[in-house]
C-alpha cells in the first residue's frame, strides 16, 4: 500500500469525483447559513437547499464533491485524549440529488479505496442496515464475499433527519488494521469499540419520507450524502495509530515540541498538551479566517475558550510569551493553498490570536499559582464558586478551565456558587453605571454653578419638536468655554428646548441645533441638575468654519420619529401597568422602566414568576385597551390632589409640589413626565417579548409595540415556519411534534440511564454471590428494566468479573416485553454450554422465540408473566445437566 499525504489523498478525492461527473466547490464558511446550527460541522450543510430540492444542478453535473471544513466542540474535553477526536478536521463528500444511487456510489466507493488508494481488497469490511439486502446484492455483484458484509441496526446504519421526513440506510466502509489494533474477542467485528476495523467511509442512501406512524415511504428524487474523514483516511494510508500522527499533524506538533523543548512520545502529559495546541491551532486560525471573533456568546465563545485552552497547555509545558501565532503560520503554510481564505486573513487571525493571548496570558501564571494555593489549602474535593468567581473576573480563566485543572486533582467546582458571584457582579456593574451618570453629571460643580446663573431650563417639547432657542452655556472636558468648532464635541445649556432629557425610565431625544454657518447633531439629552437640560453635541465638519458660540441663536429640532417611537412605548408602559394590576392584584407597583425607541421594559413587584396564562392576559388587556382607541392627556396639579383622587406615584419616587399626571381615559392616572401619545391606537400593538426575576420579589417585562412589535412577530413567524419545515408538518403542529420529539428523547435518555444503572450498579456485585455450579459458574438473574444493550452490558460486567469460565442466562423487562440473553465464555461453550439451545429451550415460558451462537443467543416475547417460569427452567436444564 503507498503512503499517500494529506495533500495527495484531498486532490485524489476531488479528482476522482469530479472524473465521475461531479462539480467541485469549494468548503462553505464554518458560519452555516443555517440559523440553527452553530457552526458547519459535516459535508452536507451547504448542499442543504439542494436536498430540499430548493436549488438544482445546472447539465452536465450529477452532483457535487467538497472537502470540506468542519469544527465540532460538542466533545471538547476529550479532544487529544483519544486519536479520533479533532475540534478542527476536514470531511471528503460527495453528493447527488436525484441523480446516481446505489449501485454507482458502490462502485465508486471501492474503486477508489483499491484503485486509487491501494487499500487491499481482502481488508476492507462493510456493513449495511439489516435489511437492505439491495446493498448487499450490490456489494456481492462487486466481488466482496458475503462474510465480509455485516448487518448493523438502525442506531448504526440508518440516518434521519428527524422523526419524519427524509431519511435512508447506511453502507459504512471498514479498514481492517489488524489484529494488534483489536480487542481480542472472537466475535469482534465492524461496528466493535475497539480500534481493529476502523471506519472510515460512510455512504447515506437516502430513498425514504418517513412518516408519523413510522412507515417509510418511497422519495421520488433519491440522495447521495457521504462523508470520509481525511484525518482518518491518511492514517490508514500513512500506517500511523492516530489522527495526530499524520503528516499535517505532526509538523504541527513539532511546533510545540520546538517551542517547550519537549519530544512527544516521552510522557503522557506532554503528548496531551501538545495534541491539543495542535487541534486547537487549527480551529482557531479558520475560525478566525472565516469572520468569528473571541467573545462571551455563541461562536465567538467556543473560539475563546478553544484558545485558552491551548495558551493554557502552552503554559503548562513550559511555553513563554505568546506562541499560538507560530501555529498560526504553520497551519497557513499546510493548508493556505487549499484554502485561500486564511492567507488572506493571516494578518487578522494573527493579531485576534496575540491580542487574546496577552489578555489571557499576562495574568495565566498569577492564577495559576492563584488556583494551585486553594487546592492545596482544600478540605474536602469541592472548590467554592467564590474561588472560581475569583479566577474567572481578576485572572479571566474561563470556567471550563478552571474545572479541568480541579478535575486533574480529583476535584469538582460549586457551579451554583460560581453562578451567584456572576449575578452579584452584574447587580454591581449596573450600580456602578448609575454612579457613572451621576459623575457626569456633576462636572465638579459645573453644572450646578449654570443652573445658579441661568435658572432652569424651559422644556417647549410636549407641544413642540422644533423651537428658537439662545445658548446659555458650554462644556468641554469639564471646564465651560466660549465656543466648540467644527468636529469638537461638548455639552449645550439653551434657554429653551424641544428635547427631552433622559429621566423617568425615557431616553433623551437626539436631533440638531442649526443656524445659517453651523450644523450641530445632539447626540444625547440629559438632566444633570434639576430642571437643567444639557445636550450632549458634536460640531458636524460639513461646515468647516462651522462653530456653535455662547449667545447663539439656533433652531432645535427633534428626531421626530425616534420620538413617536418612544412616545408609544412609553404610553405602552402605563398600559400594561394597569393590566399586570388586573391580572396579579392590586399589589403590583411600578418599579422602574426603560423606554426606548425600539424597546421597553417594566418592572415592578410581585413575588413570583408569572404563568404564560398570565402573560397572555395581560398582553390580551392591554391590547383591547390599545384598539379601543381611548384618549390620552396630561396636564400639571398639586402633589395633594393627586393623590387624592387616586393617581398612581412610581414606586419609590420623591416629587415635587407640584406634579405632571398622564390619564388615559377610563384605563388608568398615573404620576409621569415623558412624552405621549394623543390616543391609544396611535400604539398600533403590544407584545410581551419577555418576562423575568431582577431581585428579591421583583419581576421584569419586556415588550415591544407599533412596527417594532410587527417587526418581531413577523421573525417569530419566519421561525416557526422554518422550525415547520424542518419537522415536515404544518405550522400549527409544531409544538405537538416537538412535544414528541422530546418525549422520544426522554424515553432514550430513561433506557441508557437504566442500562448505565445496571452496568454500574451494586446490584452486578451480589448477582455474583448467585452463581451456580454448572461445571462452571452459572449466572441466572432477573435484572429488572433493560433493553438488549443493557442485558449485553450485563454480561460483559459478568464476564470480566468472574474473571474465570462461566455463563449467563439474564432477562429483563423492555418496556412491557420480556427479553432473554444467554451466554458464555470459550471454556464454557467447550464444557458444553449451548446459549442457542438454552434460548430455543426456555423462551416459549415467555411466547416468544429466539436464536443464536452457543456463545450468545438472544429472544422477545409477549408474556412478561412468563420471566421466572424461563429463569428456572434454565437452571433445570443447565445445573442437572
Amino acid at each position: 500500500m503507498e503512503y499517500l499525504s494529506t495533500a495527495d489523498i484531498r486532490e485524489k478525492y476531488l479528482r476522482f469525483f469530479e472524473e465521475k461527473g461531479c462539480k467541485r466547490m469549494p468548503s462553505s464558511s464554518l458560519i452555516p447559513d443555517d440559523p440553527s446550527l452553530l457552526l458547519t460541522s459535516a459535508g452536507m450543510v451547504q448542499f442543504k437547499p439542494y436536498f430540499l430540492q430548493q436549488k438544482h444542478l445546472e447539465a452536465p453535473y450529477v452532483g457535487t464533491t467538497t472537502v470540506q471544513k468542519c469544527v465540532r466542540t460538542n466533545d471538547i474535553d476529550i479532544i487529544g485524549t483519544t486519536g479520533r477526536h479533532l475540534s478542527f478536521f476536514e470531511m471528503l463528500g460527495n453528493f447527488s440529488f436525484g441523480d446516481y444511487f446505489k449501485e454507482e456510489m458502490c462502485a465508486w466507493a471501492l474503486e477508489f479505496s483499491t484503485e486509487v488508494l491501494g487499500l487491499p481488497v481482502d481488508r476492507l469490511y462493510f456493513t449495511v442496515f439489516f435489511d437492505d439486502d439491495e446493498t448487499i446484492e450490490i456489494w456481492k455483484s462487486l466481488g466482496i464475499p458475503e462474510e465480509r458484509i455485516s448487518r448493523l441496526g438502525e442506531e448504526d446504519n440508518f440516518w434521519r433527519a428527524g422523526p419524519t421526513g427524509p431519511c435512508g440506510p447506511c453502507s459504512e466502509l471498514y479498514y481492517d488494521q489488524g489484529p494488534e489494533f483489536g480487542c481480542g474477542n472472537p466475535d469482534c467485528a465492524p461496528g466493535c469499540d475497539c480500534d481493529r476495523y476502523l471506519e472510515y467511509w460512510n455512504l447515506v442512501f437516502t430513498q425514504y419520507d418517513g412518516q408519523e406512524d413510522g412507515t417509510l415511504v418511497e422519495l421520488p428524487k433519491k440522495n447521495i450524502d457521504t462523508g470520509m474523514g481525511l484525518e482518518r483516511i491518511a492514517a490508514i494510508m500513512q500506517g500511523v495509530q492516530s489522527n495526530y500522527e499524520i503528516d499535517l499533524m505532526r509538523d504541527l506538533l513539532s511546533v510545540g515540541e520546538r517551542l517547550a523543548g519537549a519530544t512527544y512520545g516521552e510522557d503522557a502529559e506532554t503528548d496531551l498538551s501538545l495534541r491539543i495546541i495542535a487541534d486547537h491551532s487549527r480551529s482557531v486560525t479558520f475560525m478566525i479566517s472565516d469572520g468569528i471573533l473571541p467573545s462571551n456568546e455563541g461562536r465567538g465563545y467556543v473560539l475563546r475558550r478553544l484558545l485558552r485552552r491551548a495558551v493554557m497547555k502552552g503554559h503548562l509545558l513550559g511555553i513563554e510569551g505568546p506562541f499560538l501565532g507560530e501555529y498560526v503560520d504553520k497551519v497557513i503554510e499546510l493548508m493556505g493553498d487549499v484554502y485561500p481564505e486564511i492567507v488572506e486573513n493571516r494578518e487578522l487571525t494573527q493579531r485576534v490570536v496575540l491580542s487574546e493571548e496577552e489578555r489571557f496570558g499576562s495574568t495565566l501564571r498569577q492564577g495559576q499559582a492563584y488556583l494551585d494555593d486553594a487546592l492545596g489549602k482544600l478540605e474536602g474535593d469541592v472548590l467554592a464558586g467564590e474561588t472560581a468567581f475569583t479566577l474567572h473576573d481578576t485572572y479571566g480563566f474561563p470556567i471550563e478551565v478552571t474545572e479541568e485543572i480541579a478535575d486533574a486533582r480529583g476535584i469538582t467546582v460549586d457551579l451554583e456558587g460560581f453562578e451567584r458571584s456572576m449575578a452579584e457582579q452584574r447587580a454591581r456593574a449596573r450600580a456602578n453605571a448609575k454612579d457613572a451618570d451621576k459623575a457626569w453629571s456633576t462636572y465638579g460643580g459645573v453644572m450646578s454653578e449654570i443652573v445658579e446663573e441661568t435658572g432652569p431650563t424651559e422644556f417647549v417639547g410636549y407641544t413642540k419638536n422644533d423651537a428658537s432657542a439662545r445658548v446659555l452655556a458650554i462644556v468641554k472636558d469639564g471646564a465651560r468655554v466660549d465656543a466648540l468648532a467644527a468636529g469638537e464635541e461638548g455639552r449645550v445649556v439653551l434657554d429653551a428646548t424641544p428635547f427631552y432629557a433622559e429621566k423617568g425610565g425615557q431616553v433623551g431625544d437626539i436631533g440638531v441645533l442649526a443656524e445659517d454657518d453651523v450644523l450641530v447633531e445632539v447626540l444625547d439629552t440629559k438632566e444633570p441638575e434639576k430642571g437643567l437640560i444639557a445636550h450632549t453635541v458634536k460640531v458636524s465638519e460639513e461646515l468647516p468654519g462651522g462653530r456653535i458660540r455662547v449667545g447663539d441663536t439656533v433652531r432645535a429640532a427633534i428626531d421626530v420619529p425616534r420620538r413617536e417611537r418612544i412616545r408609544r412605548n412609553h404610553t405602552a408602559t402605563h398600559i400594561l401597568h394597569w393590566a399586570l394590576r388586573q391580572v396579579l392584584g392590586e399589589h403590583v407597583k411600578q418599579a422602574g422602566s426603560f423606554v426606548a425607541p425600539n424597546r421597553l421594559r417594566f418592572d415592578f413587584t410581585h413575588f413570583e414568576g408569572m404563568t404564560p396564562e398570565q402573560i397572555a392576559e395581560v398582553e390580551r388587556l392591554s391590547n383591547q385597551k390599545i384598539m379601543e382607541n381611548h384618549a390620552v392627556r396630561a396636564y400639571e396639579t398639586s402633589i395633594t390632589s393627586a393623590r387624592e383622587a387616586g393617581v398612581i406615584a412610581l414606586f419609590g419616587e420623591k416629587y415635587g409640589e407640584f406634579v405632571r399626571v398622564l390619564d388615559i381615559e377610563g384605563v388608568s392616572q398615573e404620576l409621569c413626565g415623558g412624552t405621549h401619545v394623543s390616543a391609544t391606537s396611535e400604539i398600533g400593538f403590544v407584545k410581551i417579548t419577555g418576562e423575568s426575576s431582577v431581585g428579591a420579589n421583583l419581576r421584569r417585562i419586556e415588550a415591544v409595540t407599533s412596527f417594532d412589535a410587527l417587526e418581531y412577530m413577523n421573525r417569530v413567524e419566519d421561525e416557526l415556519k422554518d422550525t415547520a419545515s424542518e419537522l415536515k408538518v404544518p405550522l400549527f403542529d409544531v409544538s405537538e411534534r416537538t412535544a414528541a420529539n422530546l418525549k422520544a428523547m426522554k424515553d432514550l435518555q430513561d433506557k441508557r440511564k437504566n442500562n448505565k444503572e445496571i452496568a454500574s450498579g451494586e446490584e452486578m456485585l451480589s448477582i455474583l454471590d448467585t452463581a451456580l455450579d454448572a461445571g462452571y459458574p452459572l449466572i441466572v438473574a432477573n435484572l429488572g428494566t433493560a433493553d438488549v444493550g443493557g442485558l449485553r452490558n450485563a454480561w460483559d460486567i459478568v464476564r470480566a468479573r468472574l474473571n474465570a469460565p462461566g455463563a449467563a442466562v439474564l432477562a429483563a423487562d423492555n418496556n412491557g416485553t420480556p427479553i432473554l440473553l444467554a451466554a458464555g465464555t470459550p471454556e464454557a461453550v467447550e464444557a458444553g454450554f449451548d446459549a442457542g439451545a438454552v434460548i430455543k429451550a426456555i423462551s416459549p415460558s415467555i411466547k416468544g422465540g429466539g436464536g443464536g451462537k452457543p456463545s450468545m443467543a438472544q429472544a422477545g416475547g409477549k408474556d412478561l408473566s412468563g420471566i421466572d417460569a424461563a429463569l428456572d427452567a434454565a437452571r433445570s436444564m443447565l445445573v442437572s445437566a
